[in-house]
């Protein structure tokens, strides 16, 4: 069990399927399923979400998009210990929560599980992609079968809150969306051990670590206390999805666009450390 009390949970936010038209660039990650990575699991071109298409791919169908909003509209706080839909959406209620209460001007963003693929203001996406953020239209896209992969194929954990570390780590890119931290990391480089990708996802990391730190605290808090056992089961994910891990060749950084395993659990652990915003500064940090 990570969530406690019982009752519905809050589902404005979320939706199932998508659409949208060709925009900006998508930021990918909770998974490290991007550009190198995602050509080098998958065998295909290594250019995020096809946007050299028109923009009007494939979406999910209509069957698929009503039955996942049927599952969201009941979800419920005691589902969301058992069923990953309802796990996403839980998770999604506790980062809003958090994230207003620590951050000045916070604005949410939204939500839209699917499966298969999915249209976006980024462009069209498939499940190949994994776990991503559009600053287009503001919102992260999961596919719950990614989780699945995470586990079976990346060797990550296959615990909640590893799943949740995901979902976290996307809103982090909402985070830096808002602070101007992505447009920055935007004109800093898309690969290399000190590009703006790298700095970016590593902030993401971090920033899901603040959650982690405040999601189980005050009596509002909607996780149960957290265990070593789940926190070791994240840095088992973070580990498992490091640029020197998934591609399999940690002796050529230049190629890296999410950080190496060693990056992607320190930077989780200051977030979670410290539970402070301002210490996820990876633009200003002498070593990443």
């Amino acid at each position: 069990m990570t969530f406690r009390g019982g009752g519905p949970l809050a589902t404005g936010n979320v939706s199932g399927g998508g659409g949208g038209g060709r925009g900006k660039l998508a930021i990918g990650g909770g998974a490290g399923l991007l550009i190198v990575i995602v050509a080098a699991l998958f065998g295909f071109d290594p250019n995020l979400l096809d946007l050299g298409s028109d923009g009007t791919g494939s979406t999910s169908s209509s069957q698929e998009q009503s039955a996942i909003d049927e599952q969201i509209a009941g979800c419920t706080i005691e589902k969301a210990n058992t069923d990953t839909v309802c796990r996403i959406v839980a998770t999604t209620n506790s980062l809003d929560a958090v994230w207003s209460d620590i951050m000045p001007g916070y604005e949410p963003p939204k939500t839209i599980i699917f499966e298969g693929s999915v249209n976006t203001a980024c462009g069209p996406a498939t499940s190949d992609v994994g776990p991503f953020y559009c600053p287009g239209d503001q919102t992260a896209y999961f596919d719950p079968s990614f989780f699945n992969v995470l586990s079976d194929r990346l060797g990550g954990g296959d615990g909640p809150l590893a799943q949740e570390y995901v979902v976290a780590h996307e809103y982090g890119h909402h985070i830096e969306y808002l602070t101007g931290a992505l447009q920055q990391g935007q004109r800093m480089g898309a690969a290399g051990p000190t590009s703006g990708s790298v700095r970016i996802e590593l902030q993401a990391d971090c920033l899901a670590g603040v959650w982690a730190y405040h999601a189980d605290k005050g009596p509002d808090a909607m996780l149960e206390p957290l265990t070593q056992q789940q926190i070791n089961d994240v840095i088992k994910t973070a580990k498992a999805i490091g640029d020197d891990a998934i591609g399999g060749d940690a002796s050529n950084p230049e190629g890296w666009t999410h950080g190496s395993s060693d990056q992607r659990v320190r930077w989780f652990n200051i977030g979670y450390t410290s539970g402070d915003q301002n210490s996820c500064n990876t633009f200003e940090a002498a070593t990443l």
